[in-house]
């Protein structure tokens, strides 16, 4: 039986637990991965978010430059009407400061602020001169039929972004916005709709970190993603997560998936022992039937054999002398006994697993049913070389019992003392009392049970396979009867015992048990 047994652990092995290995080891390996498209995802999405709020700014800076343009078509010269023009670009873009506009050998300059028409900044010119690089390129552009905004700044106006871009006529204009107020009337309104409720999103000064504009009140965290403006170089745009980091989102996930992979192999290890558990009872059960019918085959046939041969012997009148003829006529009946025993048990167990065992519970008094019992096996067991010892407890014992059920438990126990007995033939039956129950003992001085068969001892078919107790005749299904019995009566069996000491059953009848 060990090695189908052997097999089938093994194959459960291979079609769960490896597939479970297997399944956890890819999850795990592959965390990382699943982290990094999680945070690639998130990034891109916050790219986006930078690229839509840059591509804004740089549409309204083209949309001043395209009024511009139009203004500077009728030329310079009319410079009431230049400054009329102008001072109405200036009303409706607050944050836009003063323009300048000169050729390409800053000889012809045109400026205006505020104010109306003024005398030139004299730093503008040297800010000209110090982005000739940036300004050829911007001429490139332009041949190619593109207008592009290049940001400068002067180290002693900070609150001043400059952009310089080319106009139609190859002039060199010049924005001078204001950064704050550019931000905060120009872009709040994009970047509170992108933000929507999903992102904080703030613009940051990155040289002295301070918060120009936010969409919400900023609590002690650090931003997952900063990019200069496009326009406001020295400015940044921060983006957050609402509630959650990405850090915590990717952190949150891979613990998720973590535990979910613990969890699903503990679930499929803990199904695949429960088969494996249940596949092992149904072969140890299989295996165990089998055991019984070669038991009780052997049981019934040794009886028969010895039936059969004495009784043909006397018929064909080969025995001589009377002594020899009663000799076998006491055999005869002898097995016929145990042959009708062996029949009477198997029957009682098929009617009480069926349930067909029909229990006939009366006041009885245990000590003179034990006392019948005692006396019908006392002359059997002495001739048979065993002490025999009764030991009643000294006042009544009444319970509400089937007698015959348990008759039939008592016999059993006493029959499974005979037959597990060794050197010393000793057999005690003893009753008494507990506060709460009335007792019957059957002890013996015989091969003892091992702890790990007192576990199964009375499960159905069960034998034990150790030492001399497997070579001991029996169908297995004694104590399996006195446990269903003693259920009936709402009782208790327990059992005390070591190998090579002996054992006791120990039958409780509940006090109680007349209600």
């Amino acid at each position: 039986m060990t090695k189908p047994i052997k097999k089938i652990g093994l194959f459960l092995i291979l079609i769960i637990a490896l597939p479970i290995l297997f399944f956890g080891i890819r999850e795990i390996t592959s965390l990382n991965e699943n982290e990094s498209v999680i945070e690639e995802i998130y990034t891109n999405q916050i790219e986006s978010i930078l690229f839509s709020i840059n591509q804004y700014s740089e549409d309204i800076i083209r949309s001043w430059g395209m009024h511009l343009e139009g203004i500077t078509e009728e030329g310079l010269q009319n410079g009431d009407k230049l400054e009329k023009k102008l001072t109405q670009l200036f009303n409706n873009n607050a944050s836009l400061n003063y323009i300048f506009i000169t050729d390409s050998m800053l000889t012809n300059k045109f400026f205006i602020d505020r104010k109306g028409l003024q005398k030139p900044h004299t730093n503008i010119s040297h800010l000209l001169k110090g982005n000739q690089q940036p300004i050829n390129r911007l001429y490139r552009y332009k041949e190619n039929g593109f207008t592009k905004f290049e940001p400068a700044s002067l180290s002693i106006d900070r609150g001043t972004q400059f952009l310089i871009f080319i106009l139609d006529n190859k002039q060199i204009c010049v924005f001078a916005i204001d950064k704050q107020k550019f931000v905060e009337q120009n872009l709040s309104s994009k970047i509170q709709s992108v933000a929507r409720n999903e992102f904080i999103v703030a613009v940051i000064d990155s040289i002295s970190n301070q918060n120009i504009y936010s969409t919400e009140i900023l609590q002690d965290r650090t931003f997952e993603q900063r990019k200069s403006l496009w326009l406001l170089p020295e400015y940044s745009l921060g983006i957050m997560l609402k509630g959650q980091t990405i850090d915590s989102l990717v952190k949150q996930r891979s613990s998720l998936n973590l535990y979910l992979i613990i969890g699903l192999s503990i679930l499929m290890l803990l199904v695949a022992l429960w088969g494996y558990r249940n596949i092992k009872h149904e072969v140890e059960l299989a295996q165990i039937k089998n055991d019984f019918v070669s038991n009780v085959s052997h049981e019934l046939r040794t009886p028969l054999a010895l039936i059969n041969m004495f009784a043909e012997t006397l018929t064909l009148g080969r025995v001589s002398s009377d002594e020899k003829r009663n000799e076998y006529y006491n055999i005869i009946q002898s097995e016929a006994e145990r042959l009708s025993k062996i029949v009477n048990k198997i029957l009682s167990f098929s009617k009480i697993e069926a349930g067909k065992w029909k229990y006939n519970f009366v006041k009885t008094d245990i000590n003179l049913l034990t006392e019948k019992i005692y006396n019908s096996y006392k002359y059997h067991l002495e001739n048979s070389g065993f002490q025999f010892l009764y030991k009643p407890f000294t006042e009544t014992l009444a319970a509400k019992i089937d007698s015959e059920a348990v008759s039939e438990a008592v016999i059993n126990l006493i029959d499974n003392s005979i037959k597990y007995s060794d050197k010393v033939k000793k057999v005690v039956l003893i009753t008494g009392r507990t506060k709460n129950a009335i007792y019957i003992e059957i002890e013996d001085s015989g091969l003892g049970i091992s702890k790990d068969d007192q576990k199964k001892i009375f499960d159905k078919f069960y034998r034990s396979s150790s030492g001399n107790i497997h070579n001991t005749k029996g169908t297995g299904l004694g104590l399996t009867l006195v446990k269903y019995i003693m259920d009936a009566h709402k009782g208790e069996i327990k059992l005390t015992s070591e190998p090579e000491k002996g054992s006791r059953f120990s039958l409780f009848f509940p006090i109680n048990n007349n209600d």
